[in-house]
């Protein structure tokens, strides 16, 4: 690992995950920006890594603050000079059933984890493309990714920054900006409810953090999403079959009843690159030639 100099924020520091990110990254010799929004618990977390040798400041702000995370990185930049990484990991918890949920709470949870790091990233953006580096990293979930009872809010924003991921990482490419999601399974209080005693006993947080320190290196992949938990590590794709040329017609909804055995078949289905891939492929099952993307 070589993260010496590098700058890094890491949203939602103060604990948890956070903290755990945070430390691993300055034990690799990055500088780091503790965000969070309890000023005690960022400050704690930046002092116990200057103890340990390390560099790091507290900054405590709503990561939907706009203005604040502006002065967040303002502060950074005329400190440090430059922000090489990101990583947006604050997020809240607001379970309940759909049926049962307030769309208040729905807002809010989407509010703080989707806007949340669409916010913190548009601050980081423009001196990452100027430095021509940056690593970036989502925090997603296997509830946005599979789903989960109860968390219809939650499963929404954290597939919503599989989405944002796999644009910024086209759009940042020729700037070396890599963009990752990961999806963690930890002991944090966002699970402490949960899971089993004997269960978060084994998923200490700590173990995840490696896969942070991974996705945010000189030799980071981009757009992949690295599940982790308990020190295992297993990467999650979205993927397309090769599916079959219906074409139009009164039968055409039957057909494809019957054919979903083979349009779902994944045997040979591929992760595009771009998502114009899905339109590509129709229009040539269609008779269309070999069809290229447009300006």
């Amino acid at each position: 690992m070589k993260l010496a100099n590098r700058v890094a924020i890491i949203t939602g520091a103060g604990g948890g995950l956070g903290r755990c990110h945070a430390l691993e990254l300055a034990r690799h010799g990055a500088r780091i920006v503790v965000n969070d929004l309890d000023t005690e618990n960022a400050e704690k977390v930046a002092a116990e890594i200057c103890a340990l040798g390390g560099e790091a400041v507290a900054f405590p702000a709503s990561v939907t603050d706009e203005d604040r995370i502006a002065e967040m990185v303002a502060k950074t930049v005329e400190r440090w000079g430059r922000v090489d990484i990101l990583v947006n990991n604050a997020g809240i918890l607001r379970d309940r059933s759909f049926a049962k949920m307030e769309l208040d709470d729905f807002r809010l949870v989407v509010d703080v984890h989707l806007m949340g790091a669409v916010v913190c990233t548009k601050a980081v953006w423009e001196t990452m493309r100027a430095q021509q580096f940056g690593r970036i990293v989502m925090t997603t979930s296997s509830s946005g990714l599979y789903g989960n009872f109860g968390q219809s809010n939650y499963g929404a924003a954290k597939m919503a920054l599989v989405g944002l991921m796999q644009t910024l990482a086209i759009e940042g490419e020729k700037y070396d900006i890599r963009v990752n999601c990961l999806a963690p399974t930890a002991a944090t209080q966002m699970t402490g409810g949960v899971l089993s005693k004997e269960a978060l006993d084994r998923l200490d947080p700590a173990l995840v953090s490696p896969g942070i320190a991974a996705l945010v290196a000189e030799e980071a992949p981009t757009r992949a999403i690295l599940c982790a938990g308990a020190g295992h590590f297993a990467s999650a794709h979205i993927t397309l079959t090769d599916g079959v040329l219906i074409g139009g017609g009164d039968d055409a909804a039957e057909c494809i009843i019957e054919t979903w055995n083979k349009i779902t078949d994944r045997t040979n289905d591929i992760a595009p690159r771009y998502g114009f891939t899905q339109g590509q492929r129709e229009l040539e099952s269609a008779g269309a030639g070999d069809v290229s993307m447009t300006g």
